[in-house]
């Protein structure tokens, strides 16, 4: 009996490998198993090899497995490409359609299955993902019986007939492979789950579900690789509240009406990913001397240009910092797990709001597409706080003059209108200003209002700026990293502690303006530092050497060929330091 096992189906996509991991994926879910997983695709509609990794364990787990016991293959090239994950007891099921062939170098056992030709007698070939799942049923030992309510669920629709097909297919496959096993003691069966009931979800989902909380009525958006779930999540729900989506015709003009929404006081999103956030970043500054509130989600995927728009990178960090010309102040969060994208998404508002500035939501492909299970959101942690939005009766004008909507404070920020409030008229426009609004290149003002401007962003209130899994006061080697490679970490250092070296460590979630009074505290504390990251030049480690100093005691470990970073890749780099 076994704790932990790492899943994997393949094949070309539009064969649906996606389905098939969901649908296993989801049944052992509710089982009360920890769930994570990595789907690779192809940037093709159709066509192109496609896999989707799931691990499952009775303990949770954040980050993609090092090995793999069980591969799926829907055709050779899949085993071609994924053997090599497999360790020497794995087992491949492949579609005996295509005359699988098992590499030399492997010692995992290969069976092939007739998937299409089981699921072609029962009526179609495209129930040949059912039948792949009877089968891993079968390798793990499994009561059919739970996937009944997920095929319910997701066919019941197009009939009881439907229903009944699909399961006849699960059945057929586990019979075949029961069979096939005999007394081969191959079968990996997993120990109990609690029972208990969790969310299993992506972190674009959970984005879309914390904006809802937290006020948000209002998304204009144009789809793109890896945001669009954002905007598909909110069409469903936004309206039944009251709200609505707008697929504009580009990114500037979704940025632009989202600006002009928030000026409305409405609270407004909108997502998108690196080529698109480079239109955006006119309208952000604009945003910044407006000092009108904007909330934007980064799902950083491979650059540049049109990249690697199904690949997982980190290379968005500096553009969102200091993409824009000219100066203004802005916020910018990197939450690092599904729960953390939730509350974040819902605090954007409050932040964007009461400092009256862009914030960006940084996340990553790995964090926004990979599914997994989550503990249920507490949504008394949500609050809604509004800023210096007047909401009373303003007082009268003096002379019938203008409101000081850009009022020099000590503070920064501003009282705050919306149009049609009595008594609240001022000049918006995107040319420096003074406190109505006017329009003004006087040198005093000029410095005035600048100053002003980052005077609000000072002292940003951040509830956890940085996630710190810090033990020891005197550590060997402080890791940081931001968004989804903080669970590989963890699992690196815990290997790394078993070797008696004493880690630490700091995942960046405030990411500017930069927390580096504590994240200063944490590099003196320790001798070296590894800092993980998904691009090519180390922008974070650039930006810490930027903030803290302390240039030679920062190493990159650096990884941009399109893939996650894997727990054994941290810890052997890590070690590679001593």
């Amino acid at each position: 009996m076994i704790n932990q096992l790492s899943w994997k189906v393949g094949g070309q996509q539009g064969e649906g490998i996606e389905s098939t991991g969901e649908i296993f994926a989801i049944a052992l879910n509710r089982l009360g198993y920890y769930l994570y997983g990595y789907r690779h695709f192809s940037s093709r509609i159709k066509g192109g090899h496609t896999n989707n990794k799931i691990r499952v364990s009775t303990t949770e787990v954040r980050s993609i497995s090092d090995d793999l016991d069980v591969l799926v293959a829907f055709d050779q090239e899949t085993i071609d490409v994924n053997y090599k994950e497999l360790h020497e007891n794995g087992i491949i099921m492949a579609d005996a359609k295509f005359d699988p062939v098992k590499p030399e170098d492997t010692e995992a056992s290969l069976y092939a299955v007739p998937f299409t030709e089981i699921a072609t007698e029962l009526g179609t070939s495209l129930m040949k993902n059912m039948v792949a799942i009877g089968a891993t049923s079968a390798v793990l030992d499994l009561d059919i019986n739970v996937f009944e309510e997920v095929v319910r669920e997701i066919f019941g629709k197009k009939g009881q007939q439907v229903v009944e097909k699909n399961m006849e297919a699960i059945k057929a496959g586990y019979e075949y492979m029961e069979e096939k096993l005999g007394s081969n003691n191959e079968v990996m069966q997993l120990a109990k789950a609690d029972g208990q009931k969790r969310l299993f979800m992506i972190g674009n989902d959970a984005i879309a579900m914390g904006a809802l909380a937290g006020g948000c009525r209002f998304m204009a958006a144009y789809p793109i690789t890896p945001a669009s779930e954002i905007m598909e999540y909110l069409i469903q729900k936004l309206p039944a509240i009251g709200g609505a989506v707008i697929q504009t015709e580009d990114e500037i003009a979704a940025a632009t009406m989202a600006i002009g929404a928030n000026y409305g006081g409405v609270r407004t999103i909108t997502a998108s990913a690196g080529p698109g956030l480079s239109l955006k970043m006119e309208a952000i500054g604009l945003s910044g001397i407006t000092e009108t509130p904007l909330v934007i989600v980064d799902t950083q995927r491979g650059g540049p240009s049109t990249g690697l728009p199904t690949k997982q990178e980190q290379s968005d960090l500096m553009a969102m910092i200091y993409g824009t010309h000219g100066e203004i102040p802005k916020i910018v969060m990197a939450p690092s797990t599904v729960q953390e994208a939730f509350y974040d998404a819902a605090e954007a508002f409050n932040l964007a709001e009461e400092y009256q500035c862009p914030v960006i939501i940084l996340t990553d492909l790995q964090l926004s597409l990979g599914k997994q299970t989550v503990e249920p959101l507490d949504y008394s942690k949500v609050e809604i706080r509004r800023g210096k939005l007047q909401t009373g009766e303003l007082p009268e004008l003096e002379n019938k003059g203008y409101f000081k909507r850009y009022e020099v404070t000590e503070d920064g920020i501003s009282p705050r209108t919306i149009p049609g409030m009595k008594n609240g008229i001022h000049h918006v426009t995107g040319v420096e200003h003074g406190e109505t609004g006017k329009p003004s290149e006087s040198a005093e003002n000029r410095n005035a209002q600048m100053d002003k401007r980052f005077r609000k962003v000072e002292n940003i209130k951040f509830d956890t700026p940085i996630y710190k899994n810090a033990p020891h006061e005197d550590a060997d080697l402080l890791i940081v990293g931001f968004n989804s490679t903080r669970g590989a970490i963890d699992e690196a250092m815990g290997r790394l502690e078993q070797e008696g070296i004493k880690v630490n460590h700091a995942h960046v979630r405030l990411v500017h303006p930069f927390p580096a009074d504590e994240m200063l505290t944490l590099v003196n504390s320790a001798k070296k530092v590894a800092v993980i990251e998904n691009n090519a030049t180390g922008q974070l480690a650039n930006i810490m050497k930027m903030n803290i100093g302390n240039v030679e005691k920062i190493h990159k470990v650096l990884k941009y060929d399109g893939n996650p970073f894997l727990p054994h890749e941290i810890h052997t780099k890590c070690k590679e330091l001593f």
